[in-house]
């Protein structure tokens, strides 16, 4: 979150960021109730000075015989309390209206973001693994459709255990998506990471603390009762992603430099209410309502988290690479940059088999499978997670960057639709082979039940 005294200070600067990243909050009303509540504590200050003034009086008006004196001193005082106790109930009340209000302010896009309303308006950064493509099909399959051809991917059965928008991978496809999870993981050990199995429930103030309450309280999943209804910090939440927890292992505490930059890595399903609209999004598993993910938090100095955030793109890409699928880094515009997010990168995965008007000149379609974001302090003064050089230094709020490493479905997809063969099958690539028993093709699986029958 903001501070009180950046939005004082600097109200044209809040106000820009509100146009920039389209978010309808009432800044001239925060601004308000700041200036009432400074005004009320200030008040207050001086009545409890007079009241104690007064109070130190009463003693040595009585000791000194003057009764009358005495007795309007302890009115004047009584008169104090109940004026300060008036003013000190209100302070409260515009206390609790702006701490509320700050939360619905956010973060500061740096300078360097490109101005822009929507994701049109993103840039292009770079691209990668596309001088080198393999032969692939005359017609790319879509992996909704070879998935269920090659019986690892089952979209009727995940809806009726579960509903809408969840799917079972079953043989070789769940196979391939443990394989990609510890292949992940044992590429960001390489990289410095340290290993976190959060719990998969997360309460209300984690969910603050990283900024998806109050804001996006729509799209989690809440354990008991509705999200309409209200909350206090201890309700749970199934998490919407690994952010939430691993960021919160040090709320409302105080790090030592020497501990910085912190790097952890977590494997975790996220679950998320939010599925697109309807159509070719919606179809097979790009967008679904549990996933899989591994995500990746550093916990920074201030003065080092430009830096590292080009770092942490890179760990990301390093999976892509070493995956060999071709890829393409997307800065966001400052109307696509988020709530949280100071600076942010897409990195978007070729799928070859759906075309989208929106995809590149070789056909196919875009798929972000990481975004690496800055959030400076914004989460870290959310939480309250501070650090200081030595003991005897007074602390300070550090950066929080996240980045997923990487979202495991859509890469399931990038390899079903550009791993694909002209005889249906699908070839493993190289690196995740160690990972699935040595197994290089994908050949599928046969039907159980009745429905092997078919037509008979």
């Amino acid at each position: 979150m903001l501070s009180r005294q950046f939005v004082r200070e600097n109200p044209e600067v809040v106000r820009e960021a509100l146009a920039n990243k389209g978010v309808d909050v009432d800044l001239d009303r925060i601004l308000d109730v700041d200036e009432e509540w400074r005004d009320l504590k200030s008040r207050g200050d001086d009545l409890r000075h007079e009241r104690n003034e007064v109070s130190s009086k009463i003693g040595d008006l009585k000791q000194a015989g003057d009764e009358e004196a005495a007795q309007e001193a302890i009115e004047r005082s009584q008169e104090l309390k109940a004026e300060l106790q008036d003013i000190e109930e209100r302070a409260d009340e515009l206390e609790a209206e702006l701490e509320a209000s700050l939360l619905e302010l956010p973060q500061i896009p740096q300078e360097s973001v490109p101005i822009g309303e929507d994701e049109s308006e993103n840039v292009e950064r770079r691209r990668e693994g596309f001088d080198d493509l393999r032969d692939l099909p005359t017609d790319v399959e879509p992996h909704y459709d070879l998935g269920e051809d090659l019986e690892i991917l089952d979209f009727e059965r995940g809806a009726k255990v579960a509903g809408g928008g969840f799917y079972v991978a079953k043989g070789d496809g769940a196979r391939l998506e443990h394989a990609l999870i510890q292949f992940m993981l044992d590429v960001h050990r390489e990289q410095g990471y340290e290993d976190v199995f959060p719990p998969i429930p997360v309460n209300s103030a984690s969910m603050r603390g990283t900024g998806q309450l109050p804001k996006f309280t729509e799209d989690a999943y809440r354990v008991e009762g509705t999200n309409e209804d209200e909350y206090d910090d201890d309700d749970l939440w199934l998490l919407p992603t690994a952010e939430v927890p691993v960021t919160n292992l040090h709320r409302d505490e105080i790090l030592l430099g020497e501990d910085l930059p912190l790097k952890y890595q977590a494997y975790t399903p996220n679950f998320r209410q939010e599925a697109g609209e309807h159509g070719t999004e919606t179809r097979g598993i790009v967008r679904v309502h549990q996933f899989n993910k591994v995500e990746m938090v550093n916990f920074v100095r201030p003065e080092e988290s430009d830096e590292r955030f080009e770092g942490l793109v890179d760990e990301a890409e390093e999976v892509l690479r070493r995956l060999e699928l071709p890829y393409r880094i997307l800065e966001m515009c400052t109307g696509d940059l988020g709530f949280t997010q100071a600076k942010k990168y897409d990195i978007e995965v070729w799928a070859p088999g759906d075309d989208m008007d929106e995809g590149p000149e070789q056909g196919g379609r875009w798929l972000e499978v990481s975004s690496v974001s800055n959030f400076e302090e914004f989460q870290a003064r959310r939480a309250q997670i501070r650090y200081r050089e030595e003991h005897h230094e007074s602390a300070e709020f550090l950066h929080t960057l996240n980045g997923s490493g990487l979202a495991v479905p859509r890469i399931v997809v990038a390899i079903l639709e550009y791993y694909q063969n002209d005889d249906g099958t699908v070839t493993v690539p190289e690196a995740l082979r160690p990972y699935m028993g040595g197994t290089e093709v994908i050949e599928g699986h046969d039907s159980v039940g009745e429905s092997k029958l078919g037509g008979e």
